[in-house]
């Protein structure tokens, strides 16, 4: 199942959840500021990042600049209490299912979570309008 996490006043939110109902994914969507992500949620999310929070922090919000604490020197577990406490500190939106994670809205980015058949479907058609598709064949 493919999770959305948002906040309410992010407009790359509303982009990602519009681009999902328009290609009729299956979603859930979640509001992070009134229901912060739990231990585990944040554990899967890590696991997908290449970078770690690094991937995930969003270091241009108030919250992050508000820091009197360096993030990179406190242990895992104080940085997702963080988290959890000042969801603002993270970067939204997120998009998750379970081998896979997007972190803020990317036209590109986002079809990854287009069924494979749509994708298809898709590249066929833009074939066909750009007369690429004798040489697909």
């Amino acid at each position: 199942m493919l999770h959305l996490y948002t906040s309410p006043s992010c407009a790359s939110c509303r982009k990602a959840r519009a681009w999902l109902v328009a290609h009729q994914i299956d979603f859930t969507e979640r509001n992070i500021l009134a229901q912060p992500l739990t231990t585990a949620e944040l554990k899967q999310i890590l696991r997908l990042t290449e970078n770690g929070t690094d991937d995930i922090i969003a270091t241009r919000s108030k919250a992050y600049q508000a820091l009197t604490v360096d993030l990179n020197q406190l242990p895992l577990k104080a940085v997702m209490t963080l988290l959890q406490q000042d969801p603002t500190l993270i970067k939204r939106p997120l998009l998750v299912d379970e081998t896979r994670l997007e972190v803020g809205y990317n036209a590109e980015d986002i079809r990854q979570f287009m069924p494979r058949k749509l994708r298809q479907q898709e590249l066929r058609r833009a074939q066909y309008l750009t007369g690429f598709a004798d040489l697909a064949e």
